[in-house]
């Protein structure tokens, strides 16, 4: 059986928690692989709306089990009001449906404390535009050895001993910003408070995804943000603290990268970005107002109001080939119903110079200008089409030009924020 990889193929908020919710009725397990509460998925099932950012998607699939892998970083205070909101809307989560990796790494007060320290310092154009929830530190403390993990809730005469090491750390920098030390006393007993509600979760959940494989159980590995978020792929330094491509699945869940057998890019059929950092095709005027207001663009966790702009079709090729993305799942195409014209990004000019490829660079990719391809809009409704024959016929020519420009194919086509709203071209499970 194949094992499925979803990641975002632009700047996050492509859709993605609809795609993975269709797949996650046909896995067995869906594991979440990176990232913390700073992106989320929206989900309707049967009219009901569940909004999740830690907990994988396949939570409110009755029969499955959901893994948060070790490349996840968890705010506990975080994950238990996520499933008691859950639990409030009538979704059963026990520890016979939810594991959570013993080596993943706690996002503490201090880490929000010291995000939101920094970006309150940071001078106009140099703002990250996080969402101050403690990500990035807490990755900062996972590379720097200094983290607390997990596993050592299920020791709390050792916590003194490491929160001490911790404060070492963060008290300098809390100083440094003109701060007040961090209470040890406090953070040990705030932990303490929450050890028993997290530890009957945790486990290694490399031996499940091992022992999973072995049965020739599916798997679903589903990531946060998008690749252009990457921390070594995107557009540094306006990206988020970990690796969005779909080679984090195999590090930050502890199975071997011989397990992902396919890689869906989900992918959005215009372009979308929150934060801060370059954004070639934006519409900073009527279009993007438009585009906006039609797709709803405001973020699920932070509610902010998404930058919109074209489909940009080298950013996406780009992905498509630092993820080994095998194709992508086309998302709201019926936010584009009713354009006159439709731009599509085919190429760059930087500096005067005709360029294919986004340049590591910032300053580089500030100074891009976007080359654009005009094609003629559609007035028929693509909403809610279930089959390549219910499209318009200009719609379906639009679809057949992106997959020409990123070198991917279309394997879902989503017109719907409802899950039935999709046409499957292929089946990812089937590779």
């Amino acid at each position: 059986m194949a094992n499925v990889v979803v990641v975002g193929s632009q700047w996050g908020d492509e859709g993605k928690g609809k795609i993975v919710d269709w797949l996650s009725e046909r896995a067995d397990i869906v594991a979440r692989f990176q990232g913390g509460h700073n992106a989320g998925h929206t989900l309707v099932i049967d009219g009901m709306v569940y909004k999740l950012s830690l907990l994988p998607s396949g939570i409110v699939r009755e029969g499955k089990i959901s893994v948060i892998g070790n490349g996840v970083v968890i705010d506990p205070w975080a994950l238990l009001a996520e499933i008691e909101t859950l639990h409030n809307q009538g979704v059963a989560i026990s520890p016979d449906n939810l594991k959570i990796a013993e080596n993943a790494v706690l996002i503490l007060p201090v880490h929000q404390d010291l995000d939101a320290a920094r970006e309150s310092a940071a001078s106009e154009g140099s703002k990250i535009g996080t969402t101050k929830r403690g990500i990035g530190p807490a990755y900062e403390d996972k590379v720097g050895r200094r983290a607390l993990r997990v596993r050592d809730l299920t020791d709390l005469d050792a916590l003194p001993a490491k929160i001490e090491h911790l404060l070492q750390h963060h008290n300098a920098l809390r100083r440094g910003f003109g701060q007040p030390d961090a209470d040890a006393d406090a953070l040990l007993q705030k932990l303490r408070d929450v050890a028993d509600k997290i530890t009957p979760y945790a486990e290694p959940v490399w031996r499940l995804l091992h022992e999973a494989r072995r049965q020739g159980k599916r798997i679903l590995f589903e990531g946060a943000q998008g690749t252009l978020l990457d921390i070594d792929h995107g557009t540094y330094p306006f990206v988020t603290s970990s690796n969005t491509v779909a080679g984090q699945a195999a590090i930050g869940s502890g199975i071997g990268p011989s397990a992902l057998s396919h890689v869906l890019g989900i992918t959005k059929a215009y372009t979308t970005r929150v934060g801060e950092g370059p954004f070639p095709t934006e519409q900073d005027n009527e279009i993007g107002q438009k585009l906006g207001e039609r797709g709803h663009e405001f973020g699920t966790v932070t509610g902010r109001k998404r930058r919109c702009g074209w489909f940009d079709a080298v950013l996406v090729k780009q992905a498509v080939q630092t993820g080994g993305i095998d194709g992508i799942a086309l998302t709201k195409l019926d936010v584009l119903d009713g354009f006159d014209e439709i731009k599509i990004c085919t190429g760059y000019m930087l500096d005067g110079e005709p360029i294919n490829w986004l340049p590591a660079d910032a300053a580089a990719q500030a100074r891009i200008e976007p080359v654009f391809e005009t094609l003629q809009g559609w007035h028929e409704t693509s909403f809610g089409a279930r089959s390549w024959a219910d499209l318009p016929a200009n719609a379906v020519r639009y679809v057949r030009y992106i997959e020409e420009l990123i070198g991917a194919p279309v394997t879902l086509l989503s017109t719907s924020p409802e899950r039935e709203d999709t046409i499957l071209v292929k089946d990812p499970f089937e590779d």
